[in-house]
């Protein structure tokens, strides 16, 4: 073991009494470590057989691990989620040129009556969503009814907390 100079913040004296452990693993025992892991024996195996944690042996190996995170990330991006979409919109949407992913969910919506309107309950994935909500681009313009800039507003900000 190594004593370190270290600092204690708040002070400007050093002291030398902390010691530092070495590397639970280092040099060639990682390379070991690392041949055998890739040879299928288990983060637990090797820990016993090298007398250290499962972190340590895991933090050597940690670029061989599958990324789960990643892949918990894709798939949350695939499940489908339910949207209300204000009715001006939908209205929109039924008369506009849409491909078969986007007509497929307008088409099994659930219509949601709302006071003098609807909203239409659109189960899809965010990327569908997405698609709809770009092609409902022109009732941003000037040609639009005020209500209808709102309810593309309104689904606008129901999509974008989707995330990207």
């Amino acid at each position: 073991m190594t004593i370190a100079n270290t600092r204690i913040p708040g002070t400007t004296s050093l002291t030398k009494d902390i010691e530092t452990p070495p590397p639970a693993l280092a040099g060639e025992t990682i390379a070991d470590v690392r041949t055998a892991y890739l040879e299928g024996q288990s983060i637990a195996a090797l820990a016993r057989e090298h007398s250290v944690s499962r972190g340590a042996v895991r933090t050597a190996v940690a670029d061989l691990l599958p990324e789960r995170v990643a892949d918990e990330v894709a798939l949350a991006q695939e499940l489908p989620v339910v949207l209300d979409m204000p009715g001006k919109v939908a209205d929109f949407l039924l008369t506009a040129e849409l491909d078969d992913a986007e007509r497929a969910a307008l088409d099994e919506g659930q219509a949601v009556r709302r006071g003098t309107g609807y909203t239409l309950r659109v189960t899809a994935v965010p990327a569908v969503h997405r698609q709809l909500l770009d092609r409902c681009q022109p009732l941003d313009g000037t040609a639009a009814v005020p209500a209808q800039r709102k309810a593309r507003r309104e689904y606008a900000s129901r999509v974008n907390t989707l995330g990207e």
